[in-house]
């Protein structure tokens, strides 16, 4: 209101006196359009400000796996950024789907968000028959993309596979079984065994777990041939020896493998990258949003963070909200093919 008054009465001195005291009126003029600017500023400012109570980022997944320890890593890196501690806190069920429910339905007032991976948005909402509290691609909203992480073909140590085509020329011989394993029926890893299955016309078995723990214990005791899993569950036991990486399914060489060829060397069309982001409630503030999502590519420029990052398996890979929204898009229309070719359902 004093600006406005203010700018009035500087008005008036021009039409009045045009030409007295220059000065003055110059440091008129300049006090009017300073205070415009800061109350066009003071909107703003207030918008992109997050509430002043204790932020959280819900994890979908159990304490101690690679995913889970990506957003801890990632929530001590934005820490300072945003001026404090933000804590982890594990909701965990239907890959994700639990933990979107619980944000979708908080308040939408930018103190909370979610990791939110390919098979939480991309996946699960599209398996024939599920049923679910929502739709997390519906009722949420992507705020960045964090990293990538390649998907591997893994067997065990003591397997006579050496190579992506050994496995798929079982296949043939023995059609239907050759058994590859899963953390679940409708997953991101046995959506990817069925892709395979598809761009190869081979004939495989497909054995799902509850878990992606207790599927390795099988690959390692030699009961499953072969799996397709999330790079970063399996880095570990690939790198001592106990597990043996036949191929990966990122089109480019992955950081912590450089020298493992490409699955689609030998099946054409083969592309899986999986991806772990953060999203929010689909009523958050646009300037909300844009906070965090700074707050995160800043942590990812971080060397040490990365480091860490990649330590796991992942690669650490920035997205802006259009960026991961757009990727997001495309993987719903490509996994989607796979469910209705494969009349996947869930568990």
């Amino acid at each position: 209101m004093i600006v406005l008054v203010v700018c009035q009465f500087e008005k008036q001195v021009q039409r009045e006196q045009p030409m007295s005291k220059p000065i003055e009126r110059n440091r008129l003029t300049f006090a009017c359009a300073l205070g415009a600017m800061l109350m066009g500023a003071a909107p703003v400012l207030a918008q992109t400000a997050l509430p002043d109570r204790q932020l959280r980022i819900i994890s979908g997944f159990a304490p101690g796996g690679s995913s889970d320890t990506l957003t801890r890593i990632i929530a001590d890196a934005i820490s300072p950024t945003l001026g404090q501690r933000v804590l982890v806190e594990n909701r965990t069920g239907v890959n994700g789907v639990v933990t979107a429910a619980y944000v979708a339905q908080s308040p939408p007032d930018g103190t909370m968000i979610y990791q939110c991976s390919m098979s939480t948005l991309a996946i699960t909402p599209q398996l024939q028959g599920v049923a679910l509290p929502l739709d997390p691609g519906r009722d949420t909203t992507p705020i960045a993309n964090v990293a990538l992480s390649s998907y591997g073909l893994f067997v065990g140590a003591n397997s006579e596979y050496r190579t992506v085509a050994d496995v798929l020329a079982a296949a043939r011989a023995r059609p239907g079984q050759i058994t590859f394993a899963s953390p679940g029926a409708g997953s991101a890893q046995h959506l990817s065994g069925e892709l395979m299955k598809g761009l190869a016309n081979v004939d495989m078995a497909h054995v799902p777990y509850r878990g992606t723990a207790p599927a390795l214990l099988d690959l390692l005791a030699g009961r499953i041939d072969f799996m397709i899993g999330n790079l970063g569950d399996a880095t570990r036991q690939t790198q001592s020896g106990d597990l043996r990486l036949l191929g990966i399914g990122d089109p480019t060489r992955s950081p912590v493998f450089p020298d493992a060829p490409r699955i689609s060397d030998t099946v054409p069309g083969f592309n899986v990258t999986g991806w772990f982001g953060m999203c929010g409630h689909k009523d958050m503030p646009d300037a909300l949003r844009q906070v965090w999502a700074n707050a995160i590519g800043r942590a990812l420029e971080d060397a040490a963070v990365r480091q860490r990052l990649e330590g796991l398996g992942f690669t650490p890979h920035f997205e802006s909200t259009a960026d991961f929204t757009r990727r997001l898009e495309a993987d719903r229309r490509s996994w989607r093919e796979v469910i209705r070719a494969g009349n996947i359902a869930a568990n």
